[in-house]
């Protein structure tokens, strides 16, 4: 993944400055935290808006599997003894009335 570009440090900030302490925001990302500088790129722009993110930011961080990895397995696991898996059973029936 390439750092951001300027419009794109540039438009984030604004984002993060806009809605500091007045609105929520919802972050999610698969990078750790401790590598979000180097994304952002431009040390000066990543301490402004990661200042603004984390104060009073409530962090949940998620570990083990993802839930792809374990649907793979099932799935796999499944086809070995002989079991299909297909969207239809995934998915429930829509009443047709």
């Amino acid at each position: 993944m390439a750092p951001m570009t300027e419009p794109e440090r540039r438009d984030f900030w604004e984002i993060a400055e806009d809605r500091y302490q007045t609105r929520s925001i919802v972050l999610t990302s698969q990078l750790p935290v401790s590598r979000w500088h180097e994304q952002i790129g431009d040390p000066t722009l990543a301490d402004s808006i990661l200042d603004r993110l984390v104060h009073n930011a409530h962090r949940i961080e998620m570990r083990g599997e993802s839930m792809r990895k374990q649907l793979i397995s099932l799935t796999r696991d499944l086809s070995l003894c002989g079991c299909f898996v297909t969207d239809k059973a995934r998915s429930p029936k829509k009443d047709k009335s």
